[in-house]
């Protein structure tokens, strides 16, 4: 074996390994790449499809969110509504009770006015009727004599009209 046969190029040889070459990389390249980036489009479509999925449930997350705190404001606002109609009814409720209070101690107060103003009266009319008597007994006895019924009426009127004007 000489040196030169083994550096030596071959040009049959060498068309040989360039045809088998381009032959391997055709064969590569239609049974192996083929199916790999099939098997890679396909990934990537699955995941393009799960993106979008968890997209489309985010959106509907905020979606639902959003309609939660609606509803949630609606019922904080409904709940304000209600206390502040059970302040006001409880208020004109308040005030209403003590107007009927006011108006019960006024009638009471008039009553017990007019109850003292009716035992003044009496008191004023049972006064005169025995200051009537005592003084018909103490004249009867200064005069001695007997007065007649018109005189004793005589006396007793002008009696309780000096006790009226004093009073």
């Amino acid at each position: 074996m000489k040196v030169q046969d083994l550096v030596t190029l071959v040009p049959w040889t060498f068309v040989a390994q360039i045809l088998n070459l381009f032959l391997q990389a055709f064969l590569i390249k239609k049974f192996l790449f083929k199916p790999i980036n099939e098997v890679l489009n396909k990934r990537r479509e699955a995941a393009d499809a799960q993106i979008r999925e968890a997209q489309t449930a985010r959106q509907e997350a905020d979606a639902i969110k959003s309609e939660y705190e609606q509803n949630m404001a609606a019922a904080r606002e409904q709940a304000n509504e209600i206390v502040a109609r059970a302040q006001k009814t409880a208020s004109d409720q308040s005030d209403e009770i003590l107007a009927k209070a006011g108006e019960e101690a006024r009638a009471i107060r008039a009553k017990a006015q007019a109850d003292i103003e009716q035992e003044r009266k009496n008191a004023v009319s049972e006064m005169k009727n025995e200051i009537s008597s005592v003084a018909m007994d103490i004249a009867g006895k200064v005069i001695e004599r007997e007065i007649s019924p018109e005189d004793h009426r005589k006396l007793i009127e002008e009696f309780i009209e000096n006790v009226g004007e004093a009073s």
